[in-house]
């Protein structure tokens, strides 16, 4: 990971050193690149992540949404709390074939006990392809 919020939950960063994310995250080859609980980044090849006809797969998308999304919310939810998804659904407008996708995760509210995350999905020159709404209820460990 290229950034990460200072004061982060010295639990959670461990994990996220150990795992790189979560064994999903490390098969879909996603790299994190920025992560904080307002904005996140990270970027996913296409290759590796294709459905039969050879566009990316749309839960592949969901993959990378839900991954910026659930960590966001839980360096959100601080020392001694965890993040749990409750919610999420996407929208898919453009498909892809090839390169990487980048998916920006942007919160749209960080409260005590729920955190929701916008996350988009975008090709190599910028055009959208899908967007991700999540919620994360947070709870004490």
């Amino acid at each position: 990971m290229t950034t990460v919020p200072h004061g982060l939950d010295p639990v959670l960063l461990e994990i996220l050193d150990r795992t790189r994310g979560g064994e999903l995250a490390v098969k879909m080859g996603i790299e994190f690149l920025e992560l904080s609980a307002e904005y996140s980044l990270a970027r996913m090849p296409v290759a590796g992540n294709t459905q039969v006809i050879g566009l990316l797969h749309g839960g592949a998308h969901v993959v990378l949404g839900e991954s910026l999304g659930s960590i966001a919310s839980a360096i959100h939810a601080g020392v001694g709390r965890y993040a749990v998804g409750i919610e999420i659904n996407a929208t898919h407008s453009r498909s892809v074939t090839s390169g990487w996708v980048t998916g920006t995760c942007t919160a749209l509210s960080l409260g005590r006990t729920l955190a929701t995350h916008e996350i988009v999905m975008t090709d190599e020159k910028g055009n959208r392809l899908s967007t991700v709404r999540m919620t994360n209820f947070l709870k004490d460990r």
